[in-house]
């Protein structure tokens, strides 16, 4: 009696094991998965990991774990999968971010965070040997952080989001010619990865859903990957949103351990949904027997609608913008989305416009559009080139532009909206919410990482010319993000910049861009300076007390000059802070805002300093200069009224200059 019952549990135990390793969905109607955040299966059958949503993350598991090696120690078996998905975007050009194929640990990746992170990691542990985690994935954002090589590509993740090995997305078609494919196309494509248990390969293949097999796979990296899978893991899919709505679909999956992953049925799959079409306006289905029986009065009032709309929403549109038709807006929906430009939406206002809050009404996705006024001029041409040139920034610590338009006599640009608004009104004027110093000394850090991938991280140099506390943006959870790129300017790397016009803020102006006008990486790295000791100090980087002009840079200069650099902080932080990191901002302030520009650091050491990857510098050698220095920039400006009056010019001559091609 015990022989039998001892039988029948192996016999229990083998067929469990054989169902964990091997299984097909030819949809996912009545598959059993375990699903979170955005993840979900539609009516048809699709599996459908991003909804229309800003920056979340979605992750579908097998609901049981499967067993990958016999013993701790032991080797990997060999496995296989395959999948078919589909990336739709609201944008042709543009998209949120990607989607993974995952082995891990546990379902569900509880530690993980959306965005440029796919759902997989955190900033914490990514790339750490301890999270056990293989990912294959199909990635449609550039990330320089992470080393893509482009913003549509395919890559083995290995514990982090840094790829083992990546490659452009495409595949190897008859007699090996490379044929690319584009990731975000909406159209269905099929992916393989194949691990060979013996040879210790893996190989990832794609191809479009129509093509067989391709013989040639698209990666294959050589790796035993017996120290990162664990004896028993779960296999699945991660992705995530960013803020360009995008969809993510798996219409079928297979996998298999010890085999090759069973072939899907392609004709049981279910159907991408249909893009929809513009449903006829009811205005004229409805109103057609009227316009009929009184045909002379509709036409006339239709006449007249029709004039006065077309002047409501006319727009001024050139053959040589319509290259540049994904990234336009359409004014009546800028009009719709900020409820006519009404003052109750309205953010705020400065030398180059003003801000109002919107809502699109398709997507329903919030932005902010900046109103700059503009005459049509030579110039026009060029700088929409460089506006769409900067929509291309991505970064998590940099406001995205998302498009513009051109209506008369302005230009509206479109950006991410940031709910918390603009750093300054958390630190001046004795603001009902002040930031505590782990928030500020965060964003501090973040605008320092926002700013290195401006000077080093993109295809081009970016100088932004206009770094401050009320061009910081703060996002729904305080990180601070670099905005207001209207008087960034652009060029090749290694070439220099040939900027003649003095741009910028009083008090953040390096000297030598005073003197000369030219603005460099270096100008920048002095603005972020003043901006550093301005986070720090909570004050302004001029003010008047006492009917003297108090210059912060000098005021923190003294408190270090006599050994007391803590009492130059903010005094709202009263006692919640912490010492190392505050003298370190103040002093990197001072370092970063030096007379001499071959005396400030570069923004990556300046992050390296940050981050505490390298010791802080000594500061005994800055000495007597810094002090002359600052003097010496401002007593030119006030010495010299007519100077004065070049370098700041009003508000509407400064927009004019920008937008005339003066750069």
């Amino acid at each position: 009696m015990f022989f039998k019952i001892l039988v029948l549990v192996s016999l229990l135990a083998v067929s469990a094991y054989a169902r964990e390793t091997s299984f097909a969905y030819n949809g996912f109607q009545l598959a059993d998965l375990t699903v979170d955040g955005t993840a979900g299966i539609t009516p048809d059958g699709l599996l459908k990991l991003g909804y229309d949503l800003q920056t979340q993350q979605g992750h579908a598991f097998h609901p049981y774990p499967v067993q990958f090696k016999n013993s701790p120690s032991g080797s990997v078996f060999s496995f296989s999968t395959t999948f078919i998905f589909a990336i739709r975007s609201q944008f042709h050009t543009l998209s949120g971010h990607g989607i993974v194929f995952v082995v891990a640990p546990q379902s569900g990746l509880p530690w993980s965070l959306p965005s440029q992170y796919l759902g997989m990691f955190n900033e914490t542990n990514n790339g750490n040997t301890t999270n056990h985690v293989v990912g294959v994935e199909l990635d449609t954002i550039l990330s320089s952080e992470f080393q893509d090589i482009n913003d549509n590509h395919v890559g083995i993740d290995l514990n982090g989001l840094t790829s083992a090995m990546s490659a452009p997305a495409g595949y190897y078609a008859h007699r090996g010619k490379f044929k690319n494919l584009t990731l975000i196309s909406g159209k269905a494509m099929q992916v393989w990865v194949d691990y060979d248990g013996v040879e210790k390969q893996i190989n990832v293949t794609l191809a479009p859903i129509n093509v067989r097999k391709p013989d040639t796979p698209l990666l294959s990296l050589t790796r035993d990957l017996a120290s990162i899978i664990n004896e028993n893991m779960y296999v699945g899919f991660s992705s995530s949103t960013g803020s360009v709505l995008t969809s993510h679909y798996v219409l079928g999956w297979s996998f298999g351990v010890h085999r090759e992953a069973p072939a899907l049925a392609l004709h049981q799959l279910p159907k991408l949904p249909q893009i929809a079409k513009k449903e006829t306006s009811k205005v004229l289905t409805i109103g057609l027997p009227w316009v009929v029986l009184f045909v002379i009065s509709m036409l006339i009032l239709s006449v007249v609608s029709v004039i006065r709309r077309k002047r409501k929403f006319a727009e001024v549109l050139e053959d040589w913008e319509r290259e540049y038709g994904p990234h336009r807006f359409n004014y009546k929906d800028l009009y719709i989305a900020t409820k006519g430009f009404r003052n109750q939406e309205l953010l705020g206002k400065g030398g180059f416009g003003r801000v109002y809050r919107g809502i699109l009404p398709t997507s329903k996705i919030e932005i902010a559009v900046k109103r700059v006024s503009h005459e049509s001029r030579q110039g026009m041409r060029e700088f929409v080139a460089e506006i769409i040139s900067m929509g291309r920034l991505r970064h998590r610590n940099i406001v995205s532009l998302l498009g513009y338009c051109r209506r008369k006599g302005e230009l509206l640009l479109v950006y991410d909206y940031m709910p918390n608004g603009s750093l300054d009104k958390y630190l001046y004027n004795q603001p009902k919410i002040t930031l505590n110093w782990r928030q500020r000394f965060r964003v501090i850090k973040g605008v320092a990482s926002g700013l290195l991938y401006l000077h080093e991280g993109w295809e081009q140099v970016v100088i932004h010319r206009d770094i401050k506390a009320s061009n910081i943006l703060l996002d729904a959870d305080f990180n601070g993000r670099l905005g207001d790129f209207g008087l960034a300017r652009l060029y090749d790397h290694g070439t220099d910049p040939q900027t003649t016009h003095v741009a910028g803020t009083l008090g953040y102006l390096a000297p030598e861009h005073v003197r000369t006008g030219k603005a460099s990486r270096s100008t920048d790295v002095f603005a972020f300076g003043v901006f550093l000791l301005e986070v720090a100090c909570g004050r302004r980087p001029t003010e008047i007390r006492d009917a003297e002009d108090v210059i912060l840079v000098d005021r923190v200069f003294s408190c270090w000059d006599r050994g007391a650099i803590l009492e130059a902080r903010d005094p709202k932080l009263g006692a919640e802070f912490v010492e190392e990191d505050m003298e370190l901002v103040l002093k990197l302030g001072l370092m970063c805002s030096h007379s001499d520009p071959l005396m400030r650091p570069s923004m990556r050491q300046v992050l390296h300093y940050l981050e505490g990857d390298i010791p802080t510098p000594e500061f005994s050698s800055i000495g007597s200069r810094l002090t002359f220095g600052h003097h010496q920039g401002f007593d030119d400006l006030a010495m010299c009224p007519s100077s004065m009056d070049k370098a700041f010019p009003q508000s509407s001559s400064v927009a004019e200059s920008i937008l005339s091609g003066g750069r």
